[in-house]
């Protein structure tokens, strides 16, 4: 596929442009981003944080809509592949297309995982997990400040 191409399945089901086409402008150096983001997003987005589960707007959003990076407004996953996992924070089974994240092996705290970050920002999200309940298999464990929600015109 190449960058910047919307598959052919989203150019008729989602009136929102490919990812790597979002308006946002991007902070260069982290100065911009303490300044852009929220002193909880700044640690999320760009520390790798984690926020306390059960605390997330988004934990319990059952609207239909598009989830964005919260750093660069990049469209992460939409809201018919998000499930209620338990686990307090927003999952999904999948993303919204197969570039919009990146995954990187993460050894910290003592166990191995697999770290989901913004491929247009380098932001941290959350993490993937091979335990989910759908056809996929995968969690997309996210942190809620990481996201942004825009609710479906249907």
């Amino acid at each position: 596929c190449l960058q910047g191409a919307v598959p052919a399945w989203r150019e008729f089901d989602s009136p929102l442009p490919p990812f790597n086409k979002m308006p946002n402008k991007m902070p260069k150096i982290e100065e911009e981003w303490k300044k852009k983001l929220s002193p909880e997003q700044y640690n999320v987005l760009r520390e790798k944080g984690t926020e306390m589960p059960f605390t997330g707007k988004y934990h319990k959003n059952k609207e239909d809509g598009m989830y964005y990076c919260a750093g660069c407004g990049a469209i992460l996953f939409s809201s018919g592949t998000k499930f209620d996992s338990g686990t307090g924070w927003p999952s999904f089974d999948s993303p919204a297309a197969k570039d919009a994240v990146e995954l990187k092996k993460d050894f910290s705290h003592g166990t191995a995982r697999t770290e989901v970050i913004c491929k247009k920002c380098n932001s941290h999200l959350g993490h993937v997990f091979d335990d989910g309940p759908t056809p996929t298999g995968k969690r997309y464990c996210m942190n809620s400040c990481a996201l942004d929600f825009k609710k479906s015109d249907k």
